[in-house]
């Protein structure tokens, strides 16, 4: 999928600019958010590679589909990505949109991984420690993984955190196999 990536990179930079020197990052971002949930779509998808269609049907479709969620800039941009046939990229641009959104915010997504319910205290503990170490504001998405049997794994962009029991042990057993 790296193939994909690099492609999209070029058009999640453009609008990312666009969006940044129109101060519509939110605007854009919302949009990209719904155009790739549409395409992700199987039905949606299966009608975008269907071959007999023209990239102008398949334009028209999407920002059909897509309603009012798109102004007049998202609806250019998908017509630019079906005449380029780039619509399966959209996923990859929002993808990349976001990052360089959150790099301008100065904001991270953090994912906690807990063996069972974090309290409110603990969570709130745990991002702003992270959010001191990390020098950025915190957004924190909790999931249960009664696996771990307790402690936290935290996973932030490319850092990962493992502060769970069932890591620890492994370690253990890595230096006692050693």
């Amino acid at each position: 999928m790296a193939e994909l990536s690099t492609l999209a990179r070029p058009y999640a930079k453009a609008a990312y600019e666009f969006a940044a020197a129109a101060d519509t990052l939110g605007t854009w971002s919302a949009m990209l958010k719904t155009l790739s949930a549409v395409v992700q779509d199987a039905v949606v998808k299966s009608l975008l590679e269907a071959p007999g269609r023209s990239a102008q049907e398949q334009s028209d479709t999407l920002v059909e589909l897509c309603g009012d969620a798109l102004d007049d800039k998202g609806v250019n941009l998908v017509r630019l990505l079906a005449q380029n046939r780039r619509l399966p990229l959209i996923p990859f641009i929002s993808e990349q949109f976001e990052v360089l959104k959150a790099q301008r915010e100065q904001t991270v997504e953090v994912e906690l991984i807990s063996a069972k319910v974090l309290g409110d205290d603990q969570s709130a503990r745990l991002a702003q420690a992270l959010g001191k170490k990390l020098d950025r504001q915190v957004n924190v998405r909790h999931s249960i993984d009664p696996s771990l049997i307790g402690g936290v794994l935290i996973r932030a962009g490319d850092t990962v955190i493992d502060g769970s029991i069932r890591g620890r042990l492994n370690k253990l057993a890595e230096a006692l196999n050693s």
